[in-house]
């Protein structure tokens, strides 16, 4: 198993270099999660054949595809936390309040 991005503390982001990205909503249940991820990767996949392909078309289905499912899954869209706090995705971690955090982590080789 590849290992995992690290997150922040409070679970809303992982950093992957250098930039936080939104987890996926824990509340969501697991069998929802999964199923998903799976249509996430599926629609993944699809674009990368389309743009092999090079299909314009099918490539734009793939992409509002994936970004359905990145919607439905917390990833992108209205925060799924309910303190206010506002949305650090795709940030710079070290511009952003969790670069204490971040300068903290150790190297990743």
């Amino acid at each position: 198993m590849k290992n995992r991005p690290p997150a922040t503390p409070d679970g809303r982001y992982f950093a992957l270099r250098g930039r936080l990205w939104r987890c996926s909503n824990p509340l969501l249940a697991p069998e929802e999660r999964q199923r998903l991820t799976r249509e996430l990767m599926l629609a993944r996949n699809a674009k990368g054949r389309a743009m092999r392909a090079g299909d314009q078309v099918a490539r734009e289905a793939a992409r509002r595809q994936v970004d359905a499912a990145k919607h439905a899954l917390g990833e992108r869209g209205p925060v799924w936390w309910t303190d206010g706090a506002p949305d650090w995705n795709r940030h710079m971690a070290r511009n952003t309040p969790y670069a204490a955090w971040f300068a903290a982590l150790p190297e990743l080789s």
